[in-house]
Protein backbone atom coordinates (compact mmCIF):
# COMPACT_ATOMS: atom_id res chain seq x y z
CA UNK A 1 0.00 0.00 0.00
CA UNK A 2 2.60 2.34 -1.30
CA UNK A 3 0.80 6.40 -0.91
CA UNK A 4 2.05 9.90 -0.19
CA UNK A 5 -0.36 9.10 3.60
CA UNK A 6 1.50 6.07 4.52
CA UNK A 7 5.11 7.40 3.21
CA UNK A 8 4.08 10.67 5.24
CA UNK A 9 3.05 7.89 8.62
CA UNK A 10 6.68 5.67 7.58
CA UNK A 11 8.93 8.75 7.41
CA UNK A 12 7.69 9.90 10.57
CA UNK A 13 8.05 6.53 11.93
CA UNK A 14 4.68 7.16 13.40
CA UNK A 15 2.70 4.17 15.60
CA UNK A 16 -0.10 3.77 13.68
CA UNK A 17 -2.62 1.31 12.54
CA UNK A 18 -4.78 1.41 8.88
CA UNK A 19 -8.40 0.56 9.31
CA UNK A 20 -9.87 -0.32 6.42
CA UNK A 21 -14.06 1.03 6.06
CA UNK A 22 -16.86 0.25 3.65
CA UNK A 23 -16.92 4.07 1.84
CA UNK A 24 -20.60 3.97 2.64
CA UNK A 25 -19.23 3.99 6.83
CA UNK A 26 -16.81 6.40 6.24
CA UNK A 27 -18.44 9.47 7.76
CA UNK A 28 -17.53 9.56 11.54
CA UNK A 29 -21.00 8.38 13.24
CA UNK A 30 -21.90 5.70 10.98
CA UNK A 31 -18.23 4.52 11.20
CA UNK A 32 -17.82 4.53 15.00
CA UNK A 33 -20.91 2.92 15.48
CA UNK A 34 -20.13 -0.05 12.61
CA UNK A 35 -16.89 -0.34 13.67
CA UNK A 36 -16.95 -0.53 17.20
CA UNK A 37 -14.72 2.88 18.12
CA UNK A 38 -15.85 5.46 20.35
CA UNK A 39 -16.67 9.52 19.14
CA UNK A 40 -14.77 10.93 21.43
CA UNK A 41 -11.49 9.25 20.24
CA UNK A 42 -12.61 9.83 16.72
CA UNK A 43 -11.30 13.10 15.43
CA UNK A 44 -12.62 15.02 11.83
CA UNK A 45 -10.53 16.87 9.55
CA UNK A 46 -12.78 20.18 8.34
CA UNK A 47 -11.19 22.56 6.00
CA UNK A 48 -12.19 26.15 6.75
CA UNK A 49 -12.07 29.46 4.83
CA UNK A 50 -11.68 32.95 5.14
CA UNK A 51 -13.68 34.84 2.69
CA UNK A 52 -11.67 37.65 2.01
CA UNK A 53 -9.87 38.20 -0.82
CA UNK A 54 -7.77 35.97 -1.21
CA UNK A 55 -9.54 33.62 0.43
CA UNK A 56 -7.25 31.89 3.11
CA UNK A 57 -7.66 28.42 4.14
CA UNK A 58 -6.68 25.91 7.12
CA UNK A 59 -7.55 22.37 7.92
CA UNK A 60 -8.79 22.39 11.88
CA UNK A 61 -8.67 18.22 13.65
CA UNK A 62 -11.29 18.32 15.95
CA UNK A 63 -13.31 15.49 17.94
CA UNK A 64 -16.20 14.24 16.62
CA UNK A 65 -17.58 14.99 20.37
CA UNK A 66 -17.18 18.75 19.37
CA UNK A 67 -17.59 21.40 16.33
CA UNK A 68 -15.07 23.60 14.80
CA UNK A 69 -15.64 27.50 16.51
CA UNK A 70 -16.05 28.90 12.99
CA UNK A 71 -17.53 32.44 14.03
CA UNK A 72 -14.67 33.22 17.02
CA UNK A 73 -12.05 31.07 16.59
CA UNK A 74 -11.41 30.52 13.14
CA UNK A 75 -12.29 34.08 12.28
CA UNK A 76 -9.68 35.40 14.81
CA UNK A 77 -7.02 32.84 13.58
CA UNK A 78 -7.75 33.69 9.80
CA UNK A 79 -7.82 37.31 10.85
CA UNK A 80 -11.14 37.29 8.53
CA UNK A 81 -14.23 39.41 9.66
CA UNK A 82 -16.19 36.20 7.89
CA UNK A 83 -15.29 32.71 7.90
CA UNK A 84 -16.83 29.45 7.13
CA UNK A 85 -16.34 25.70 6.27
CA UNK A 86 -15.32 25.09 2.65
CA UNK A 87 -17.62 23.84 -0.30
CA UNK A 88 -16.94 19.99 -0.87
CA UNK A 89 -14.93 21.02 -4.26
CA UNK A 90 -12.65 23.20 -2.41
CA UNK A 91 -11.84 20.78 0.09
CA UNK A 92 -11.16 18.08 -3.09
CA UNK A 93 -9.08 20.79 -5.07
CA UNK A 94 -6.67 21.81 -1.98
CA UNK A 95 -6.48 18.98 -0.25
CA UNK A 96 -7.10 15.97 -3.19
CA UNK A 97 -9.30 14.03 -0.62
CA UNK A 98 -12.74 13.89 -0.18
CA UNK A 99 -15.41 14.35 2.57
CA UNK A 100 -15.33 11.07 4.81
CA UNK A 101 -11.38 10.87 4.34
CA UNK A 102 -9.94 13.93 4.42
CA UNK A 103 -6.61 13.32 6.65
CA UNK A 104 -3.92 16.20 8.06
CA UNK A 105 -1.12 13.74 6.29
CA UNK A 106 -0.16 14.60 2.72
CA UNK A 107 -1.74 17.70 2.66
CA UNK A 108 0.37 20.67 1.46
CA UNK A 109 2.84 22.32 3.91
CA UNK A 110 1.30 25.60 2.98
CA UNK A 111 -1.97 24.61 4.56
CA UNK A 112 -2.13 25.42 8.46
CA UNK A 113 -3.55 22.16 10.32
CA UNK A 114 -5.48 23.46 13.47
CA UNK A 115 -5.56 20.76 16.52
CA UNK A 116 -8.04 21.08 18.50
CA UNK A 117 -6.45 20.76 22.56
CA UNK A 118 -8.49 17.74 23.45
CA UNK A 119 -7.39 15.96 20.56
CA UNK A 120 -3.85 15.82 21.77
CA UNK A 121 -5.32 14.73 25.45
CA UNK A 122 -6.57 11.70 23.60
CA UNK A 123 -4.01 8.40 24.08
CA UNK A 124 -5.48 7.28 20.38
CA UNK A 125 -7.34 9.09 17.74
CA UNK A 126 -9.19 7.76 14.52
CA UNK A 127 -8.99 10.18 11.54
CA UNK A 128 -9.41 10.04 8.37
CA UNK A 129 -7.16 8.31 6.03
CA UNK A 130 -7.08 9.77 2.71
CA UNK A 131 -10.33 8.69 1.16
CA UNK A 132 -13.28 6.90 2.33
CA UNK A 133 -12.13 3.35 2.25
CA UNK A 134 -10.07 3.73 4.95
CA UNK A 135 -8.89 5.43 8.65
CA UNK A 136 -5.51 5.94 11.13
CA UNK A 137 -5.42 5.20 14.15
CA UNK A 138 -2.67 6.59 15.94
CA UNK A 139 -1.36 8.68 18.95
CA UNK A 140 -2.36 12.42 18.77
CA UNK A 141 1.41 13.20 19.19
CA UNK A 142 1.79 12.20 15.62
CA UNK A 143 -1.06 14.52 14.26
CA UNK A 144 0.93 17.49 16.37
CA UNK A 145 4.56 16.65 15.15
CA UNK A 146 2.94 17.34 11.75
CA UNK A 147 5.29 20.08 9.69
CA UNK A 148 2.07 22.61 9.57
CA UNK A 149 0.03 21.77 12.84
CA UNK A 150 -0.23 24.06 15.82
CA UNK A 151 -2.12 22.95 18.63
CA UNK A 152 -4.82 25.37 19.55
CA UNK A 153 -6.46 25.98 23.25
CA UNK A 154 -10.89 26.16 22.11
CA UNK A 155 -10.25 25.66 19.01
CA UNK A 156 -13.58 23.76 19.00
CA UNK A 157 -16.61 23.75 21.43
CA UNK A 158 -19.28 21.17 22.65
CA UNK A 159 -22.07 20.21 20.30
CA UNK A 160 -25.08 20.80 21.59
CA UNK A 161 -27.17 18.40 23.15
CA UNK A 162 -30.43 17.20 21.44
Amino acid sequence: MADSVVEILEEMRADYQIVECAPELADTAQFCEHYGYRLDESANAILVVGKGEPRIYALCVVLATTQVDVNKQVRRKLGVKKASFASPDETVELTGMTLGGVTPFGLPPSLPIWIDSRVVECSKVIVGGGSRNRKIYTNPEVLAALPSAEVVEDLAKDRPKN
